[in-house]
């Protein structure tokens, strides 16, 4: 049997509903759906959304995003922030430390590579 590919929103997995760490303001509740992740469990893939809020955030990851709906602004740890919204794409490199910020609920895609120790 060939190798099965992955499209999203269609057969989707359960949704996981939590809350970031580190919170600094607000009430930032996520959902996730992830809808890959590989056989060594060091690459991942899916959906992931928060409501409105603030936490500090760094990266043992490296993280691509494309964001699907809202506005979020990272900050990093000098200070600099830069504001991602409906449309763009970015990647967050493993070692990014400073804030994540939900200004209007977010909705994005994520694939993620997070090497084993």
């Amino acid at each position: 049997m060939g190798v099965k590919l992955i499209r999203f929103g269609s057969n989707p997995p359960a949704i996981e509903t939590g809350m970031p760490g580190n919170v600094i303001s607000g009430n930032p509740s996520t959902k996730l759906q992830n809808y890959y992740t590989d056989q060594t469990g060091q690459f991942f893939a899916g959906i992931w959304e928060s409501a409105p809020g603030k936490w500090q955030v760094s990266y043992g990851e490296e993280e691509f995003c494309a964001i699907l709906a809202g506005k979020a602004v990272l900050t990093n740890v000098e200070g600099v922030a830069e504001t991602f919204q409906k449309g763009d794409a970015f990647v967050i490199p493993k070692g990014f430390t400073g804030s994540w910020e939900t200004i209007e609920a977010v909705k994005k895609w994520y694939v993620i590579f997070e090497p084993k120790v």
